[in-house]
């Protein structure tokens, strides 16, 4: 496995070397203008326990993101984004260079590509936030404590293949990353492999997905444990109605003699738009989604049902609005109550 790592990532430098010398030569005039661009999402919460007795409630800032995009080349393209919310952080920083529709390669610090949702950008999420089986397997409140914002250091792969009239057949990605989030170094001398592919059977609404994630993290200065992943899920979606469903599964390890331990879930989302509105400029969604989540499988408790019912208003294109309820069941523990408002803005 180390040595396809060590080769996979000697291929891929090679060939950006090759590209980019290539564009170099076939430089064309481009507006090297950088754009700015980036979102706020203010948020409401207040938490019920089961009898719906209020346990706590807030206002907080959840994201304000601000990004710089532009072109160095006309195939060579960047992204610098960076939050001030809870913390100021860099966030995202790469540079992309698209050889063609079947090829382009990416450097710097970006989005993992595993599963097809933590892909979507936070404020055209159907739901106020991530499902939990999303935030503890892909990096963003990862079970093995590493990890952030689902992003990570490294090198990727991705592209579109087979056209059909106006979309692909296949897209994929593949990338090799330090494996310890946003921010930092790799601390294990180790490369994890990430990859997705999604598949569009001839229709463009349609998309079958699978993903995996192959690595390894650092648990204390003697114990390292795996850190392995993996997907499937599918989606509708077309101007009106969304339905996506993925299941996820994990094996993350507590160190090198203990055996690893299984977490799985399964998220299910669905919502269809209502044009409102004068001349129907606005859409109202209401939306539904079911989220499991189960740390251990073995265990005999600890899994997690939150059943949310909610409403998506976009009163226009750069302000949306979502309140969502959720009923928390817990298993071997007390159910709970929450309720969510959150308004974002983008420009």
């Amino acid at each position: 496995m180390k040595r396809l790592k060590l080769f996979l990532l000697a291929s891929l430098m090679i060939i950006s070397s090759l590209t980019f010398a290539q564009e170099q030569k076939e430089e064309k005039k481009v507006d090297r203008t950088p754009k700015i661009s980036g979102f706020v999402q203010a948020l409401y919460q207040a938490d019920f326990d089961q009898d719906f007795k209020l346990q706590d409630n807030t206002f907080r800032m959840r994201r304000v993101r601000l990004s710089i995009d532009g072109k160095l080349t006309e195939k060579l393209s960047y992204k610098i984004q960076g939050d001030f919310g809870n913390e100021i952080m860099l966030v995202d920083a790469y540079l992309k260079y698209k050889v063609c529709d079947a090829l382009s390669l990416q450097f710097g610090q970006f989005k993992i590509p595993f599963t097809m949702e933590t892909a979507i950008n936070p404020v055209n999420l159907e739901i106020f936030d991530y499902g939990d089986v999303i935030s503890q397997l892909v990096g963003y409140k990862d079970v093995c404590g590493v990890g952030k914002l689902g992003r990570d250091i490294g090198f990727m792969a991705s592209g579109k293949l087979f056209k059909v009239d106006d979309f692909n057949l296949l897209d994929y990605y593949v990338g090799i990353f330090n494996g310890n989030g946003v921010n930092g170094v790799d601390n294990n001398n180790r490369k994890d492999i990430v990859g997705r592919l999604e598949f569009h059977p001839w229709i463009k609404t349609v998309t079958l997905t699978g993903s995996f994630y192959l690595g390894e993290y650092k648990k204390d200065d003697t114990h390292y444990g795996d850190r392995n992943r993996w997907s499937a899920g599918a989606q509708y979606k077309d101007d009106r109605l969304v339905v996506r469903s993925e299941f996820v599964s994990g094996k993350t390890g507590i160190d090198d003699a203990t055996d690893p331990y299984t977490s799985n879930g399964l998220y299910a989302v669905a919502g269809y738009n209502f044009l409102v509105g004068k001349d129907n400029t606005q859409t109202l969604m209401p939306v539904v989604r079911v989220d499991y989540f189960n740390k251990d499988i073995d265990a005999n408790s600890g899994s997690n049902t939150a059943i949310t019912a909610g409403i998506n208003y976009w009163p226009l294109k750069c302000l949306n609005f979502k309140c969502d309820y959720s009923y928390i069941n817990v298993d071997g523990g007390d159910n709970a109550h929450r309720l969510v408002g959150i308004l974002s803005y983008k420009f």
